[in-house]
Formats: C-alpha cells, structure tokens, sequence
C-alpha cells in the first residue's frame, strides 16, 4: 500500500544516498508565458534519474535473504542504473536484461556498477517477459520499474523535496511512462496540498496512459516509437491506472517534435542535459498544451541520460529549424572555377562553409554535371533570404535539404 508515512519513511532511507536535487526559475519560460516556472532538476540526480530512489528504496527494504539472492531488473535504461548502483550499496548481486538493440553506452553505464547485463529482446517488453522467466527460475527477488509500492514510494520523494522547496504551488507537471512516478508525487501532494494539480505528460509515440485514463480502463498500444524512451511503454498495467485515476488530474500529450525542440531550448537557455522523457513537462508549456498563465508551476526534469548520437540529431535539427544552418544541394557545370565562383557568393554573403560534398558520378546528374551539398552557417531567416535571392540571380539549380 502507498501511504504518506511509507513515502516520508522512505525519504529517510535515501537521505545521504541520493541528491538533493536543486529547483530553480525558469526566467524565459515565465516571462514567454506570464507565469512563475520553476524546473526540479532529477536529471542532475546520481545515476542521472529519479529512478535511482525507487530503486534503491525497494533494495533497501527487503530481506537480507532476499538480498544474498539477489535482484532482477528489466530496463532499457535509467532503471537498469538505479538498481545496478543501490545493488552495489548493499553487496547485492543484480542481473539487468536489456534489449538488444540498448546503446553500448547504456550497456556499460549498467556494468560499471557491477551489474551483469543480459541482451534480450527486440524491445523493453521482450526484455521484461525474459526477466521475469529468469528471476523465477534463479529464485531471485524481480524490481518492478513502476509497478512496485516501495518503488513509487522512493519516487514519491521528489514530492516532499519540491514542498519544502516552493511555497503557493498551482501546478506541478509530471512524465508518465508506467505511472510510477506520476502516483509517487501524486500521493504526497493529494494528501498534504490537495489544491495543486497534477498533469502527466505523456509522448504522442506511447501514450496507452493516456488512453486508458480518458476512457477509464486499461488500453494498451500496439506500438510506441518516441524519442523519449524513458517514457515508452507499450502497455497499461491496472494497479497503476487505478491510482492515477484517483489521484491525477489530467493527462497531456507531446509529439517528438515539441519534445526535440524542449531539449534544444533546456540545453541552449538553461545549459541543462535533459533527456526526452525528462524534457515532455517543458515541451508541453512550451507548445500551449497546459495553460500556465498566471500560475506557479514545477515541472520535473526526471532524467539527462540522452543518447549523445540523439542528442546531435536534435542540435542538427533545431538549428535548421531556426534558420541558423543552410543546407544545399546546387548544381553546377563540371569544370574548373565553378566550385570556386559558388563558394566566393557564400564568402560575399558572410555564410561560413561548414560542410561540403562535391559529387560528379551520380546516376541522376547529366554528363557534364555535378552536384555539390553544402552546409552554411547562417545568421536568421533575413540571411537566409538574401542567399537565395543571390543564387537564383546567378542562376543557381538548388534545393534545400
């Protein structure tokens, strides 16, 4: 059962092992949206989650005969490190099955703990089928990543820290993925400040949460593709319905593209590392999907452990996105000083060449063509304009990528 005690007991067991984890004003984001935004920061958490607490609470509170067996866990990700690093604390063994496609990354932030890793799965639910069998069959103790009390008691945590540290709180946005999180913050809040709402966030690309508690009954997904893995679960699991439905007070929804973009702007304006499931709360202020004017609101970065190869791609895009890079592909006659004429328009321009590929053999060019991709550094919009306007002039065959 989930209760205040329990969570407020919990918070006992984790102090000294886990982070405090900071608050702090969002200045932008208030002033954008006429509102008092404050960003709880769990992706500055050891481990680089908030699941490290309910991992380590559900460690800490089971038998030492349990813990001479061992744990099991099934994680893509940010579970798998919660509960390598509390294994570790108590001298525990822990095997972690991850997907098989899981980074390497990600693989040997597990190991360094001291974790064994098992490789099993197209994906996180195959992963988690094969977990269990093997817990089962070794007679060791499985850690649920949400579906646990003591688990979403170690996440209710972060709810006490955030009232002790914001006064006259309106609104406090959540990630959902299972639910675990979302009921832990959920508990604390309902019971000691019963006028704050609760809003989950979900991604477009999983959101069986959400469907099942706009039609109140558990409804899976077929599929979930999202860039925001942490929150990318297939299937509702009724005990976590149960609670959110009690204790939630709406549920939202962002695409990849307001989740990339909430990224961007948390490591432009606020040099923050957030990961996708920990940028949704963002995403959704930022794409007007939960009215905040005039309101006080925490919303929780639960998590900065993003793929660096993402983390690139969404750099890449975003900087397209705002017209700070150009990148062309122009045609040009196959002969000397071409490339050289096409390059000094750029120079003229104050457009910095950052990246260049001159082909001649491709199947589509006619004999006597080549092409050339070309990435500028651009200075807006207006910069943009002016380079088109000059190569149409000179005649230029292009086209934006």
């Amino acid at each position: 059962m989930i209760t205040l005690q329990k969570i407020k007991d919990a918070k006992k067991q984790l102090d000294g092992i886990v982070n405090y984890t900071p608050i702090a004003y969002a200045p932008i984001l208030s002033q954008q949206y006429n509102a008092k935004i404050y960003l709880k920061k769990e992706n500055l958490q050891l481990t680089g989650s908030f699941k490290l607490r309910g991992a380590f609470n559900k460690i800490a509170t089971l038998l030492q005969e349990q813990r001479d067996k061992g744990v099991v866990a099934a994680s893509a990700g940010n579970h798998a490190q919660g509960v390598a690093y509390s294994s570790k604390h108590f001298n525990c063994d822990a095997t972690i099955v991850m997907p098989e496609a899981t980074p390497l990354t990600k693989v040997s932030g597990v190991k360094s703990y001291g974790a064994n890793v098992i490789l099993q799965g197209a994906n996180y639910d195959e992963a988690y089928k094969y977990a269990l069998e093997f817990a089962k069959d070794h007679d060791k103790t499985f850690v649920h990543p949400f579906a646990d009390d003591e688990v979403i008691c170690g996440q209710g945590t972060i709810a006490l820290e955030i009232l002790e540290q914001i006064d006259d709180i309106d609104i406090i946005i959540v990630p959902i993925g299972g639910g675990g999180l979302i009921s832990g913050i959920a508990t604390v809040i309902k019971e000691l400040k019963p006028n704050i709402k609760i809003i989950g966030v979900v991604a477009s690309g999983a959101k069986a949460m959400k469907n099942s508690f706009e039609q109140k009954t558990p409804i899976d997904s077929i599929s979930v593709k999202t860039i925001a893995d942490g929150i990318a679960v297939r299937d509702t699991t009724p005990k976590m319905l149960e609670h959110i439905l009690e204790l939630v007070d709406d549920i939202v929804e962002v695409e990849d593209k307001e989740i990339a973009s909430a990224i961007l702007f948390l490591l432009e304006k606020h040099k923050l590392v957030v990961e996708g499931a920990g940028a949704v709360g963002i995403a959704a202020i930022m794409h007007n999907k939960i009215y905040v004017r005039d309101k006080t609101v925490v919303s929780l970065l639960s998590g900065g452990n993003i793929d660096v190869t993402m983390l690139a791609q969404i750099i890449e895009k975003g900087l397209v996105k705002s017209a700070r890079k150009m990148n062309l592909v122009v045609t040009l006659i196959d002969k000397p000083g071409s490339l050289k004429t096409l390059t000094s328009i750029f120079e003229e321009l104050s457009a910095n060449i950052v990246q260049i590929d001159y082909d001649r053999d491709s199947i589509s060019l006619d004999f006597g063509d080549a092409n050339v991709t070309i990435g500028l550094e651009t200075k807006g919009k207006e910069h943009q304009d002016i380079i088109r306007k000059f190569l149409n002039k000179a005649n230029y065959r292009y086209k934006e990528l």
